[in-house]
């Protein structure tokens, strides 16, 4: 196991590590979704593997962002400093979530006029269908569901098959690996995406109009079967995740590791011991100083009345 391998996955963890109130990463929550927070503490306590990035699975309404359509359009961007970013083909890059959920949508077991509407920021909605004509420039709201995605660097092409031989099992079909060359200390490390889109949908369901207000181009009802789907698929994913965990568990079993352990040899100590050992570390550190501070106060008198006049004038 290579050296760059074990000081990134320890800065990985490290941060990971550190108290909720004061963790933060780059994703759109700021956070690790509760939802797999388990199942990245397992992984990151086997050797060979450490999370980089992930997502238990969402829906979410998004409007796209800004696009570039005309020269006319595009002058116009330039004289508003307020956007951040033009979006590519088909509404990539920039956006707006104007909902998210990591977990199942709890919907009212009586139809509410408006419920799902308001819920993912859509005027009109228990209206009559908006039949908008198509403009070029227009931006979209997309209702869509997710499956998990997992990002983990591994320590050897042997790390990495573990993975999507569980990956495959599990039925997250679409995942592969990437970074299968050889690096300059002759190690491989390749990064590994764990990820389905069998599950995943996205349905246009509103537009922003001129008064840049979001108007659902969908009834209520259709809002709601969408959401009923998404919930079904959540417990689809939420199944997958857990034989995902099982069958790659049981690969490293065989090899004598464990997510509670590690494997003989192999210089990496888990989550609980890096703890202990960096408490006794921080006490042994306080005990140093007291000691310093204690002999120097021996060493150096604290008035000059303490000190003998032959020893200064000799």
């Amino acid at each position: 196991m290579s050296s760059g391998f074990l000081a990134k996955k320890q800065k990985i963890v490290d941060h990971l590590d550190q108290p909720i109130n004061e963790y933060s990463d780059l994703s759109p929550k700021g956070s690790v979704d509760q939802g797999i927070r388990t199942l990245i503490d397992e992984i990151n306590q086997l050797g060979g593997l450490v999370t980089t990035s992930s997502c238990a699975g969402r829906i979410s309404a998004f409007l796209e962002g800004r696009k570039r359509s005309s020269p006319a359009q595009d002058s116009a961007t330039r004289e508003a400093p307020h956007e951040q970013s033009i979006a590519g083909p088909g509404g990539k890059g920039g956006g707006q979530w104007l909902f998210v959920s990591h977990d199942a949508v709890e919907l009212p077991s009586d139809v509410i006029d408006n419920y799902c509407s308001t819920l993912f920021g859509l005027q009109e909605g228990a209206k009559a269908v908006q039949r908008a004509k198509h403009q070029a420039g227009r931006r979209y709201v997309h209702l869509k569901f997710e499956a998990m995605i997992l990002h983990l660097l591994t320590a050897s092409l042997d790390d990495a098959q573990k993975v999507l031989s569980a990956a495959l099992q599990a039925g997250f079909r679409e995942s592969g690996a990437v970074g299968l060359a050889t690096n300059a200390d002759g190690s491989v490390t390749p990064m590994v995406a764990v990820r389905s889109i069998g599950l995943a949908f996205d349905a246009v369901v509103g537009y922003e109009n001129d008064d840049d207000k979001m108007v659902a181009v969908v009834s209520e009802s259709y809002l709601r079967s969408l959401v009923e789907l998404a919930n079904e698929r959540f417990a689809v994913n939420t199944d997958r995740i857990e034989r995902f965990r099982s069958h790659l568990l049981k690969q490293y079993e065989k090899d004598g590791q464990t997510a509670k352990g590690k494997k003989s040899g192999v210089d990496w100590e888990d989550a609980a011991a890096r703890r202990e050992r960096k408490r006794a570390e921080g006490l042994k550190l306080q005990q140093s100083k007291a000691e310093q501070t204690r002999l120097s106060k021996q060493d150096c008198p604290e008035s000059n009345d303490d000190v003998a006049l032959e020893n200064v004038f000799g």
